[in-house]
């Protein structure tokens, strides 16, 4: 633990809630690695209800804000309006604590971090984070209404001191998106968490799958949504399936899961496809299964591909904007395939269950990411903005 770096600074880490998911983990892994460093750390959440609660830290200070408008059916039905529908409640606790800075961690959450800061009426310093590949993730709500989106975006991210991009491929994107001045956008991998996730990579699972002697699995591990292409996957896994014994594993939870069912039965692979739902810790998964898989259309970085590497795995990658090739440097690491073809997606994965394994290097690359160095940087940004706050 590093302690003394981050002394009389109180930071507000703003997110949507416990729920699992990639952006709320390395939020509260930087909330601990804040709080470990000296600082006053206040996590608000819209919802304190999720699966990571008991993940919070001891010593951060959880605030629920629990607007009421949130929770009608119109409202919660929309991605992403419930948690902007916050932002009155974020300005009360804004102009009432005052924390020295305010650190914002999806595109919802930055919207109504810096509506709120508005309203609040103080010069609270914001910064904001940029978890995705903004033109990639705007583009399937059609032409129209994605340039509608980045304006709006651009426009209300010009009122953040910082922006914190987690990939180099996310931040030149924000820049010619937003026309943010580059001087202003800093990119900083997420942090890896190596020592948890290699500690619960060494636990058990106990699922016959798993067992020695049993075939190969091939496992992908995320929320079951567009961006991560699980039918492209699965189309893939039927394709290496004809040829050898073969399983597949996908463990998250989410809107796509009645069509990836629906397609996993009408491939006729349902005896060997397996989703479990969210899975508390896949790194026990990780640890045992024979090839990891991410086949996104997109990302920002991808923690998981990181933890993959972490727990030793061969893994396959699609070649999205942005991350697996920076994760990977340029397929010295892992292999990349072109998004959305599961002809090629196939013949990698192929490729990776003939292979010997390469676990200590794997190991070895998802140490270059560390916790330390990533919090170190962050908190620089930090008390960077913090510097420049005006007399409320």
């Amino acid at each position: 633990m590093v302690m003394g770096t981050g002394e009389s600074l109180h930071v507000a880490v703003f997110l949507s809630g416990l729920a699992g998911g990639g952006a709320q983990r390395r939020s509260l892994l930087l909330a601990r690695g804040f709080v470990e460093r000296g600082c006053a750390v206040d996590l608000i959440v819209v919802h304190a209800e999720g699966p990571f609660r008991t993940a919070v830290a001891p010593g951060i200070r959880l605030l629920a804000l629990e607007p009421c408008a949130s929770r009608l059916p119109v409202i919660r039905r929309i991605k992403g309006l419930w948690v902007i529908s916050s932002l009155f409640a974020l300005a009360r606790y804004l102009a009432t604590t005052r924390p020295d800075v305010l650190l914002a961690t999806s595109i919802p959450a930055n919207l109504a971090a810096l509506w709120g800061r508005t309203l609040s009426r103080t010069h609270t310093p914001t910064v904001i984070t940029a978890n995705l590949n903004l033109t990639k993730a705007t583009v399937k709500w059609g032409a129209l209404v994605a340039k509608l989106l980045r304006w709006l975006i651009a426009r209300a991210y010009g009122g953040a001191q910082a922006v914190i991009a987690i990939s180099r491929g996310v931040a030149d994107d924000l820049i010619t998106v937003t026309g943010i001045p580059g001087k202003r956008v800093f990119s900083i991998y997420n942090p890896l968490d190596l020592e948890r996730v290699t500690r619960q990579s060494r636990e058990t699972v106990e699922h016959p799958w798993l067992a020695v002697g049993a075939p190969p699995v091939v496992l992908a591990v995320g929320k079951l949504k567009r961006q991560k292409d699980y039918p492209t996957l699965v189309r893939a896994f039927a394709r290496v399936r004809a040829h050898r014994e073969v399983r597949l594993v996908i463990l998250g939870e989410g809107e796509e899961r009645a069509r990836l069912e629906r397609l996993i039965k009408n491939l006729g692979v349902e005896a060997d496809a397996y989703l479990p739902g969210f899975v508390e810790n896949p790194f026990a998964w990780m640890a045992r299964v024979s090839v990891f898989v991410l086949a996104s259309a997109w990302e920002g970085l991808s923690n998981v591909l990181l933890e993959a590497l972490a727990c030793g795995c061969t893994v396959v990658s699609t070649d999205c904007p942005s991350g697996p090739r920076e994760i990977l440097a340029d397929g010295a690491f892992g292999h990349l395939v072109p998004v959305g073809d599961d002809a090629a997606l196939a013949a990698a994965i192929a490729a990776a269950l003939s292979a010997p394994a390469q676990r200590e290097r794997s190991v070895a690359r998802a140490a270059e990411f560390g916790f330390d160095a990533a919090v170190e940087r962050y908190l620089a940004v930090l008390r960077r903005v913090s510097a420049l706050r005006q007399g409320d």
